[in-house]
């Protein structure tokens, strides 16, 4: 079912990827996922030591059979160790599925391929994508301006963005903004993706280690409940739309500087909310798909669901030819 590029490559049954959030991406959930069918990545940056990020692919290891990731963010802010330390402990720790984001990847590539790993990098423009497949890593993976998280500043939509890209490399793309059932799924495919990467569809999830008052915002929420903030600091984000994240706009507006900013846009504001659920200080990644999201169902019934309607998509589409 829907074999491409990606499935046979990272040895996966279904194109999807969930994908890699900040403090959520851990061994439960990311073992669901691969349970599921898809792939999943921890995330490196949430574990400061490398013993602990051991542990935390050890813990994976022993919830799931299947294949899954480890991402790397190569921003400066959200690296806990030097890149070539943890590249140095997941290679140890016998992990095959590497993703890299944030920054090129160049300085590492060398070390990348002789370990022979699986190399993904995510990237929110076509050309860090053409870059990125002339490097020789193994997956481009690309963001529209409606992604969760860091879209580029040059807010080029999905529709857009994916086609362009996947005529300008030789590397199967995953596509990334916009994405969370089985239509949207169908529509990467056409426009010439090997999969997708979904993030926002994964919060909604009964495996999610979300606080549930944070999930049910999540299924309320319109695809008009996100907003971009951090314009103006060259590394916009796409957050839920909130009192605080209109303040935030508003300081912008008026050219707030970093030091100003920083205490509304720390991470640690926002870890307290999803676990707590009370998301009214702090800013929450999630893309405008929240406006498809209507339940939180178990992964392996997403995961179902999703390519079911993928195929009855491609059935109406085969009865009109």
């Amino acid at each position: 079912m829907f074999k491409t590029r990606m499935t046979e490559l990272l040895g996966i049954e279904y194109p999807i990827q969930c994908g890699t959030m900040m403090s959520i991406s851990k061994p439960e959930l990311v073992a669901a996922v691969a349970n599921a069918g898809g792939l999943a990545c921890l995330a490196a940056a949430i574990y400061p030591t490398p013993e602990e990020l051991i542990e935390a692919i050890e813990k994976t290891k022993g919830l799931t059979k299947k294949p899954f990731g480890v991402n790397i963010s190569l921003f400066p802010s959200l690296m806990p160790k030097p890149p070539e330390e943890m590249l140095e402990t997941i290679i140890k720790a016998g992990v095959k599925i590497l993703e890299t984001a944030g920054r090129s990847p160049q300085p590492y590539r060398e070390v990348i391929s002789k370990a022979g790993l699986i190399h993904i990098h995510k990237c929110a423009r076509v050309r860090d994508a053409v870059k990125a497949d002339s490097m020789g890593v193994d997956i481009v993976s690309i963001v529209g301006t409606e992604c969760g998280g860091h879209p580029s500043m040059e807010k080029v939509t999905s529709l857009v963005l994916i086609p362009k890209a996947a005529a300008k490399i030789k590397a199967p793309l995953i596509a990334g903004g916009g994405f969370g059932n089985g239509r949207t799924l169908l529509a990467a495919l056409a426009m010439g993706a090997a999969g997708v990467n979904m993030g926002t569809r994964f919060l909604a999830t009964q495996e999610c280690p979300l606080h549930p008052a944070a999930k049910a915002k999540i299924v309320e929420a319109e695809e008009t409940g996100t907003v971009l903030v951090m314009e103006s600091l060259m590394n916009p984000a796409r957050v839920l739309r909130t009192p605080w994240t209109e303040k935030i706009i508003e300081m912008e507006s008026r050219k707030a500087s970093l030091e100003e900013l920083a205490p509304m846009i720390s991470g640690k504001v926002s870890f307290k909310g999803w676990n707590d659920g009370d998301l009214s200080e702090g800013i929450y990644p999630m893309g405008q798909v929240i406006g498809l999201i209507d339940d939180i169902p178990t992964i392996a019934d997403l995961m179902k669901r999703i390519m079911g309607e993928a195929m009855e998509a491609k059935k109406r589409l085969d009865q009109m030819g």
